[in-house]
């Protein structure tokens, strides 16, 4: 990620990292908080959507964002099988300055599967420091 909000650029993709889904996590998480749910089905969603949290909070303990403002239009495409190797990606999509000091950064946020195909997509709302 750039190191300030005017080093940001449109367009710009930043990695996420990488994450399998585990199988003996995700056996633990569906007895937590799917209970019902057949692993066979693939991950539930809740816990992709934790993979991606995970991921991102990682990612991004070195930028200058000063808090997140939103998550929106959150999408699932599928549930990917135990196992599965997920690539998370985050694309900045808009910037705008506020103030002095402060930009708010929007960016859409996916999780690829090792075929390169959507597994889960969200766009998000930050502040940033200049």
């Amino acid at each position: 990620m750039p190191a300030s909000f005017d080093e940001i650029e449109i367009g710009h993709v930043v990695s996420l990292g990488a994450a399998a889904v585990n199988p003996d996590a995700l056996t633990a998480f569906i007895a937590a908080f799917a209970p019902g749910w057949d692993a066979e089905r693939g991950a539930p969603d809740a816990f992709i959507f934790a993979l991606w949290s995970k991921l991102d909070e990682t990612a991004s303990a070195d930028w200058p964002q000063t808090k997140r403002l939103g998550i929106d239009a959150l999408r699932w495409a599928r549930n990917p099988p135990s196992g599965e190797l997920l690539r998370g990606r985050m694309t900045i999509m808009g910037k705008d300055a506020v103030g002095e000091s402060k930009g708010i950064v929007i960016a859409q946020h996916d999780l690829l599967d090792e075929a390169g195909r959507l597994v889960f997509s969200c766009l998000t709302r930050s502040v940033f420091a200049r």
